[in-house]
């Protein structure tokens, strides 16, 4: 995506808000802008550093993996409204905050990007009426557990819901059953050792929960639209 004056505009306009993290990133994940905050919070010290790395690059890969998920998202037309959710900080940190995103579009209405704000929780704020909080124990437990068995009851208990309610619950916040969020996850956890490691791919597989090479091969072309060994050979070259 290519930035616009407009763009430039609004990340100097959110320079005035030191607690207020703004952002704009391309279809890819690449950030194109950020507010001083934000580049603050991820140790740079001009904006221009940020240009053309995404979130796998700035925060640990299991916050990172639920930026994008969020983002694909809002590529497809959603918006994301009071996600509460940590973000990292340079000192290997995290703090819980209240994030935004939404679609960015051409002038032929056409989406191209994202662009989002995130600020800190503060204490007792948002805690009511906000949904995502309530499933913070499931994406956790999904997150530590994710190359295992994962039932959705105990992802329910996690919760202190009832099945019932839990999985309606999820399914109206991300879009997607329990399961296929789990799908996904395993698949973009994996993406990072595709691309920094040596790693066989039959080992990626077992470690990401896939019952073989082959499941992997499938479920990662299925998300990704293209195979592992393909997906290594692309990125490696970049």
């Amino acid at each position: 995506m290519r930035l616009v004056g407009s763009q430039l505009d609004l990340a100097r306009l959110f320079d005035a808000l030191q607690d207020v993290q703004f952002w704009v990133k391309d279809r890819a994940g690449r950030y194109c802008t950020m507010n001083r905050a934000c580049v603050l919070n991820y140790g740079l010290n001009v904006p221009s550093e940020a240009v053309g790395l995404t979130d796998f690059d700035l925060s640990p890969p299991h916050i990172a993996t639920q930026f994008r998920l969020d983002d694909e998202r809002v590529l497809q037309g959603a918006t994301i409204v009071n996600r509460i959710e940590l973000v990292g900080r340079f000192d290997h940190t995290a703090v819980w905050c209240v994030t935004n995103k939404i679609p960015l579009c051409d002038s032929r209405g056409r989406i191209v990007g994202t662009a989002g704000v995130t600020r800190p929780l503060q204490a007792g704020a948002g805690l009511q009426g906000g949904p995502e909080m309530g499933l913070t124990p499931a994406l956790t437990f999904m997150r530590e557990h994710f190359a295992g068995h994962v039932p959705n009851a105990d992802l329910a208990r996690a919760c202190a819901m009832s099945l019932r309610v839990f999985l309606r619950r999820f399914r109206s916040e991300f879009g997607l059953t329990p399961h296929a969020y789990l799908r996904r996850l395993r698949v973009r956890l994996a993406c990072r050792p595709l691309v920094y490691t040596d790693a066989t791919l039959a080992s990626i597989a077992t470690a990401h929960g896939f019952s073989d090479q082959s499941h992997f091969g499938r479920e990662f072309r299925r998300e990704i639209g293209m195979t592992p060994a393909k997906y290594r050979r692309h990125f490696r070259a970049d």
